[in-house]
């Protein structure tokens, strides 16, 4: 069974008279440590799709199941504690809180876990060696170049080892090494922890890292490259990455 089964899912929205259908009757299954990346023209529905899997907003119709559960079926309050346990969010603009240091900004998703200080610590630590990053704990986003907040947000968004982690443009306002750089790592984290990995992007050539590439065009989904994908299992033991 696929991690994550979307079925026929449909999302309008109303601009005056006038309705907007970005996703209609769109189905896709995606297998755990997959990574799938998501083109499309502005305004396609690409993050409304990021968003639906993310939890953030529902379908008008259809379901969403990840890893057995129908999130669109979810209470508020147990939608929010599914997220926090089960999500990682990387955005385009980093969204670092400022006055928080990188090891604070990692920590916040935890601070919605029951974990003691000292867990929070081991994972915190884990994933900012994940992103070679433990050089700048003590630092502020003001202190980081734009590739290192990139990295930050990364390491927030896999500190709780999440089942899904979803990326939103990541590259969007990075210069092109730096841009190789974050793709190099999300692929990294995808190969080596197992990390299921859903990419928007307007790059072709970032796509083209993901085990598959999709487009939307008016509501509907299309695959436009990749290959069958076989699962790999990893054992929670392996944490870190080389």
């Amino acid at each position: 069974m696929a991690l994550i089964e979307i079925k026929n899912v449909t999302k309008r929205y109303h601009k005056g008279d006038e309705t907007i259908t970005p996703l209609d009757a769109v189905s896709l299954n995606i297998q755990q440590g997959e990574f799938l990346s998501l083109m499309g023209a502005s305004g396609t529905g690409k993050s409304t799709l990021l968003n639906l899997i993310a939890s953030i907003d529902k379908p008008d119709s259809g379901s969403i199941v990840i890893d057995g559960i129908d999130i669109t079926r979810l209470s508020r309050t147990n939608l929010a504690n599914w997220r926090a346990a089960n999500l990682g969010y990387i955005f385009q603009t980093h969204n670092l809180v400022p006055v928080l240091t990188a090891f604070e900004n990692i920590e916040l998703p935890l601070m919605l876990l029951p974990l003691s200080r000292n867990e929070r610590r081991r994972r915190i630590e884990v994933a900012l060696k994940a992103v070679d990053l433990l050089d700048r704990v003590d630092h502020y986003p003001r202190q980081m170049s734009g590739g290192q907040e990139q990295r930050v947000g990364i390491a927030r968004a896999i500190v709780a080892h999440p089942k899904v982690v979803v990326a939103d443009e990541p590259t969007g306002d990075l210069d092109p090494d730096t841009s190789d750089q974050i793709l190099g790592l999300l692929k990294r984290l995808n190969e080596q922890l197992n990390v299921t990995l859903l990419m928007v992007t307007h790059d072709a050539n970032a796509a083209q890292i993901a085990h598959k590439q999709f487009r939307l065009d008016h509501g509907k989904l299309v695959q436009t490259g990749g290959d069958a994908f076989e699962p790999t299992i990893i054992s929670d033991a392996e944490e870190s990455v080389g």
